[in-house]
């Protein structure tokens, strides 16, 4: 089963219960909550408020969207990463995305992403006491900028609990993008939906079918259950949201069509 939903992320400047509204009014099944907005590593209290509006209006947490990097003094590290990992379960999050550092793989040494590595082993030991996930961002300016130190990256780490992320990489042409969808597939959690092209220009998400479509087909043959959170649409207005969600919905549908 693929889930949609949506990052809160996408509506940054509103508060709670707007994108609990938001989310419901337009179908979507689940939310990732932002760490960096509105459920702040620590503050349990606005985590136990995301939690129970989320479930009030039928929906479910699907991960909390930390901004853990795993850098600086390991001290600091591990208060922060505590902090997340409390927070998650406040939350009832089943899954924490974090990210690989914020230098890109080409330019981090060995020894740097040993220690990147090795701060993630331990941070998801911790998760795992907790029954909770990890997911790493798919993203540039990280160790997970392209798909082979990605794949290297879990190959590392060596914890099942250990997932990826996926989006399209800014800028890369469909085929390329799917293919490493396809490389990285057996170890992907979490799929974040946009249309952005040919750089960052936010398009409706109907722009990129041929790309999404395909997308969908590869993970419905697949089998496997995951959550497709839609991450940003065109403004950043609340407005547009139901007819990307009822996009979104329509490429799931027309990916499992297509994969049978």
């Amino acid at each position: 089963m693929i889930r949609p939903g949506l990052c809160s992320v996408t509506f940054r400047g509103l508060d709670v219960e707007a994108v609990v509204g938001h989310a419901r009014a337009a179908g979507l099944e689940c939310i990732e909550w932002a760490g960096d907005a509105h459920v702040p590593p620590g503050d349990a209290a606005a985590a136990r408020r995301a939690r129970e509006l989320t479930e009030q209006a039928g929906l479910a947490v699907a991960s909390y969207g930390s901004y853990l990097r795993f850098e600086g003094s390991e001290d600091n590290t591990r208060a922060e990463g505590d902090a997340v990992i409390t927070t998650a379960r406040e939350l009832g999050a089943a899954r924490i995305r974090v990210w690989a550092g914020r230098t890109g793989s080409a330019d981090v040494p060995a020894a740097g992403r040993a220690q990147i590595f090795q701060r993630i082993q331990a941070f998801a030991d911790r998760a795992a006491e907790h029954g909770i996930d990890v997911g790493l961002e798919f993203h540039g300016r990280t160790l997970t900028d392209e798909i082979g130190s990605t794949l290297h990256l879990l190959e590392e780490i060596d914890r099942a609990t250990v997932l990826s992320y996926w989006q399209p990489h800014q800028g890369m042409a469909a085929a390329e993008a799917l293919e490493t969808l396809r490389q990285v597939l057996p170890r992907t959690s979490t799929i974040h939906v946009f249309s952005w092209w040919p750089t960052n220009e936010r398009l409706p998400l109907s722009q990129r079918t041929e790309l999404w479509q395909d997308v969908f087909a590869t993970l419905a043959a697949d089998g496997s259950d995951r959550d497709a959170l839609l991450e940003f649409i065109p403004g950043d207005d609340p407005a547009l949201l139901r007819r990307e969600a009822d996009t979104l919905r329509r490429l799931i549908a027309a990916g499992a069509e297509a994969a049978r």
